[in-house]
């Protein structure tokens, strides 16, 4: 659907230690804690320093699903170079909510700034937690529909300085498969609550348990 127009591919040139005093967006911390038998023990934790004093979540992604009159229902994913990883991840569009919003709202927000598209609320998941181990960054699922026409000509994304994200149309029948694809290409990654999505989907559609069945 979009091409990413690339002059180069990223490369990182230095990894150096960060002060949490210099970092803008995380900080480490040390929690202290007495354990189910009793035993003191230390855990360390990366934290967000911009959670939403309204929502009280860090962050929300969007499953999607594109309606068109004469194609079968599809879902848009986003490609995006992400450092930490030195890779493509695909993902579904996601973002942190702002200080005065809802995850509705920054759902709606976030989409059309990475997609270009207007959508609609579907519904919104419990709080979810992002990493356990790691870190305490929270995020909920809020899935939206999107109506398109024919003839629709493709939106401008509203992307934010160093953003370049590549907007891809899956057919929801297709989805996991093409993960799968994308899994096996040389520096691209697939995002977990995504694959964990289509897995379930896959799983749904495969499984010889005779759960769905009944």
């Amino acid at each position: 659907m979009s091409t990413l127009h690339k002059t180069q591919e990223p490369i990182i040139t230095r990894t150096t230690e960060l002060p949490t005093s210099e970092a803008k967006w995380i900080t480490l911390q040390k929690i202290e804690y007495t354990d189910q038998t009793g035993k003191p023990r230390i855990w360390e934790v990366a934290s967000r320093k911009t959670r939403s004093a309204k929502a009280g979540v860090d962050a929300v992604a969007m499953g999607n699903v594109l309606l068109h009159p004469s194609r079968p229902p599809s879902t848009m994913i986003v490609i995006q170079y992400r450092p930490p990883l030195d890779a493509y991840t695909v993902e579904w569009p996601a973002g942190l909510i702002d200080a005065d919003e809802t995850a509705e709202e920054a759902a709606v927000r976030e989409f059309k700034e990475e997609t270009g598209y207007d959508c609609r609320v579907v519904s919104v998941s419990p709080v979810q937690s992002a990493d356990p181990g790691m870190s305490s960054a929270t995020m909920q699922m809020v899935m939206v529909e999107v109506d398109l026409g024919e003839g629709d000509e493709v939106p401008e994304q509203r992307l934010e300085d160093g953003e370049h994200i590549q907007r891809v149309v899956v057919p929801l029948s297709e989805f996991y498969e093409r993960l799968v694809e994308y899994s096996q290409k040389e520096r691209f990654m697939v995002a977990a609550k995504l694959f964990h999505f289509a897995a379930g989907m896959q799983f749904a559609r495969t499984e010889k348990y005779g759960v769905y069945s009944k």
